[in-house]
């Protein structure tokens, strides 16, 4: 899978009033839902057939904020965003995301044994979104044999790290931590 930016140039959202404080789970989802309904902007992101593409935005109240096209059978890979909450919404097609319901320890661990019952699955077609919380683990994947999406995401605070994970069964490794600097 390759991963390519389009530009590291913010774009400006939607005109909302900038909170005057950080950000919270529902403002983010508010500002996901109001970018995602501007399609001018979504419209205007390149889709590569192979490659997920980006754009950064300006986000509310310092948040960091993307806007990203996914092609058929693309994903993140599980992961989670560290210490900042975020949202994402689906502009355009589908999104599956499967996450753990389950808080993890935050460090000091490799390889966890999972329990049962901590994997939800959601579809998120155009127009659905989600908020979560601090050390979030999920993937997200576009499972479309055929068709693009696009989505919109935030995080606050900007993101720290990201954590990425490997699975196999209940075994869950982490494998990678990422810096802002690896992805901007």
């Amino acid at each position: 899978m390759s991963v390519s930016p389009v530009s590291s140039s913010p774009l400006p959202p939607p005109a909302a009033p900038a909170p005057d404080h950080a950000p919270t789970q529902a403002e983010l989802l508010d500002f996901v839902r109001r970018t995602a309904a501007d399609t001018e902007l979504i419209a205007s992101l390149p889709l590569d057939p192979e490659g997920r593409t980006w754009v950064r935005l300006t986000g509310p109240g310092g948040s960091e904020a993307w806007l990203i096209g996914w092609p058929p059978g693309t994903g993140t890979g599980w992961h989670d965003h560290a210490d900042s909450i975020g949202a994402f919404l689906t502009a355009s097609g589908e999104l599956k995301e499967n996450a753990l319901a389950a808080r993890l320890p935050t460090d000091g661990w490799r390889t966890l044994e999972l329990t049962d019952g901590v994997d939800r699955e959601r579809r998120l077609a155009a127009g659905q979104g989600r908020a979560f919380g601090r050390h979030h683990v999920h993937e997200v994947l576009n499972d479309s044999p055929d068709r693009h999406a696009v989505s919109v995401h935030a995080y606050y605070p900007p993101l720290p790290r990201i954590r990425r994970y490997s699975r196999s069964g209940q075994v869950l490794r982490l494998e990678q931590v990422e810096l802002p600097e690896d992805w901007q």
